[in-house]
This record gives structure tokens, sequence and C-alpha cells, in this order.
């Protein structure tokens, strides 16, 4: 059978699982369609995007304002390549950097790219800057991280299936617990040149911190001359109701680390944004990226950075992340779920194990229709678009109320 020959979702998957690697166990959904928070497969089936491709959506499939953004920059140049400028680079560095309250952007493509660069970044910084010995360059790390799935990333990974067999692994990494801040502390030394954190583990299971967790490790940070780097590429740009999570304890890191909704859904957009300080350490020919910053990346990601200076989609994140917390709290309460955690539009629940596990729970609620997705067994990610309605969101909570057998209490 070949894909021109397959046209239900059966047949489309069957042919996926024969001539595609199986490094991802998806939902056995097929998408053909999409728009708002809403996907619709190859038979007409209408589901309610609960995912929001790991907050790469958070401004919903098909934004008019990205899609035209995109479809203006098709006609003119989509690619030149850093061996030339292009008119949208210095507008797409500079607005984004004002965003972050930072002076450079270094572009990217995707998360692990840019996770890569920062890994990059520090060393040299740490070397030409704070005098660590060179080979000697260490950067601390938490347990139950996901940055990524590159040799470099994994290397520092606690995660058995993202890890093993994929040896040798590049040292310079010590983890310790997250959320630990006497375990940080004592791991920082003189040859820690950086702290790489996610403010909430998305992959996890939207783990949040202990309150002020944040705000130690910036100081500790910055007493020992040790940059700070945030992974926000799934926590930032409005998913929890800031600009970036690391704002909930007013904490300004060193170093963000971008991605996901700053390419809208549309193209990848990755980014390293921090001071000219840190940024400055690179010299021609050191890193780089053919698409890194092409011009049909910055045309999208200016209009993101655009959509955000408004404020609209992070009050709409406060607002209706409030009410997903609430309802969920009923599930808890009635014993469907052992734990409710997140910040935003942005949950993590852990299923009772009466009630089935996570990829079980995922599938009973998309026969009905509404998609999310599982990770560690028990656990289900609720993080939808942020421009879903209330009466959508409550659609949606209401199937997964029904899949638990909960009753609001």
């Amino acid at each position: 059978m070949t894909t021109a020959a397959a046209n239900t979702s059966s047949e489309l998957i069957s042919a996926a699982e024969a001539h595609s690697a199986h490094n991802y166990h998806p939902l056995p959904v097929v998408v053909a369609t999409a728009e708002g928070a809403w996907m619709t497969d190859v038979e007409g089936k209408r589901y309610l995007d609960m995912l929001a491709g790991y907050s790469a959506l958070n401004f919903g499939h098909g934004n008019r304002r990205l899609i035209d953004a995109a479809k203006a920059q098709l006609e003119r140049v989509t690619l030149t390549s850093r061996a030339f400028h292009h008119d949208r680079f210095a507008a797409f560095c500079t607005e984004l950097a004002e965003l972050c309250g930072m002076e450079m952007v270094l572009p990217m493509n995707t998360g692990a790219e840019a996770v890569e660069t920062a890994v990059k970044t520090a060393r040299k910084w740490g070397y030409k800057v704070k005098g660590v010995p060179e080979g000697r360059a260490k950067i601390v790390v938490a347990a139950d991280n996901f940055h990524g799935r590159t040799t470099t990333i994994i290397s520092f990974s606690t995660d058995p299936e993202a890890r093993a067999d994929f040896g040798p692994y590049t040292p310079g990494f010590q983890v310790v617990p997250y959320g630990d801040i006497e375990a940080l502390d004592a791991a920082v030394d003189a040859d820690t040149v950086a702290v790489l954190l996610e403010p909430i583990q998305g992959e996890a299971g939207v783990l949040v911190p202990p309150p002020g967790y944040l705000a130690e490790v910036r100081r500790i940070t910055a007493e020992r001359d040790t940059l700070f780097i945030a992974d926000e590429i799934q926590s930032g740009l409005g998913r929890t109701g800031r600009t970036f999570a690391c704002e909930h304890e007013d904490v300004v890191p060193d170093m963000y680390i971008l991605g996901k909704a700053l390419g809208g859904g549309v193209v990848p957009v990755s980014a390293v944004v921090s001071s000219a300080a840190v940024l400055g350490v690179f010299q021609p020919g050191e890193h780089g990226s053919t698409f890194g910053g092409n011009p049909l990346a910055c045309a999208v990601a200016l209009e993101v950075v655009a959509m955000l200076r408004t404020g609209e989609f992070q009050a709409r994140a406060t607002e209706l992340g409030d009410h997903l917390h609430q309802e969920l709290r009923r599930f808890e309460s009635a014993g469907a779920v052992t734990a409710i955690r997140g910040r935003g539009l942005w949950a993590g629940v852990d299923i009772a194990f009466d009630h089935g596990t996570g990829r079980q729970v995922s599938q009973a609620l998309m026969e009905r229709g509404v998609l999310v997705k599982d990770t560690h067994g028990q656990t289900i990610r609720i993080a939808p678009p942020l421009v879903i309605s209330k009466d959508d969101l409550d659609w949606g909570l209401g199937h997964l109320r029904e899949v638990l057998g909960a009753r609001s209490a």
C-alpha cells in the first residue's frame, strides 16, 4: 500500500507505521485540518485540542495574524542563510530582546538546538569571562528535566527512555533534585558556569517548584558569578499567565531559552536571549545555523512578539487557568485524581490507579473528541491553545469528568 492509496485513518496510520521510525507513540487520530482550538480528522470528526502542540500552538491553529504574516513573507524571501543580511532580522532580534528585557538574540530553529546553544554559550562565557580552567566547566541541572533529545542533552537526562543505549555521554553536568535549593546550593562551586532549569517542568508532569525556589536560584547564581539559564521553551510566551514563568517570582535570569510558541505553530523558531556580556563571547564561525533566523521565521516571530505585547494572551491564560484549576480540584476531591499541578492554562493531572492509566484516559477522551496526552504512566497534561473559549474548555472538562466517573463536589 502506498500513501497515495491511503485514505482512511487506519490506512494512513498503517502506512506511517510501515515507513517511519517508531520514535513516537501517537494517539490513533489523523488530523487533516485545524482552526483555533479545534482539529478535524480525515473522516471529518472534530476534536478539541487540549495539548496545543506542547505549547507550540499557544495562539491556536491557523491564527489569522500569523498566517497572514507568513503568507506575506512567502511572497518576498524565505531564506538567505546567515551568509547575508535580510530585512527582517534586525527587527526580530531587537524586538525579541526588548520583550525579554535583554540585549542580544542568537536565533536557531528547534528547542533542542537552542538548549545546545545555551550550553555552548555558558561554557565559553565560563572560560573567557569567569576564568574557569579549560575543560572544567560544569553546568548544574535538575532531575526529571526535559530539555530535548540530542546526545549532549540526554547526557544530563534522568529519563531512562531518553538516555538508555545512546552513550557514551557528554560530561560536564551535575544533576540535583528539582526544587531542592540546598542540593543546588551545595553543587554550585568555582567551576560552575551555569544553572540550567525549567521554571516549570513540563514533560515531567507540569511540576511547579516550591515557592521561592527560583528566587533562591537567582540569589545563589548571582552571588557566585554563575549564569542562571531559564528554559522557557514550554513555560514561556504566555502559557502560565505571564510572558515568562520566571515572572511569577519576579526573577530575571541571565539567559532565556525560547522556542515552540515563538514560531506560532507555523514554523520552527527558537532563540537564546541574553546580555551582550554573555552572548558577546561568540565570534564568527564558532556557532550557527543555515535556517536560524531566516526571513520567514523572523516574520512569524515578530508577529508573535507583537501579540504578546498586548497582554491579551497572558490575561486569558490567567483567567481561564484559574477556572481550569478550580474545576480540576473537584476531580481531586472526588477521588478520581491524586494530584493536580500547574500554573495558568497548564495542568498536570495524576490519575488514580483505579481509574486507568494516563494513556487509557487519553484514548477514552480521544474517542469522545477531546485530545490530551499522557506522560510517565498515570499523568495527563492539559494545555489548550490560549484562544480556547470558556465554553469549549468546560466541554472538554465535562468529558474528562465522565471518563473518570467523577462527580462534582
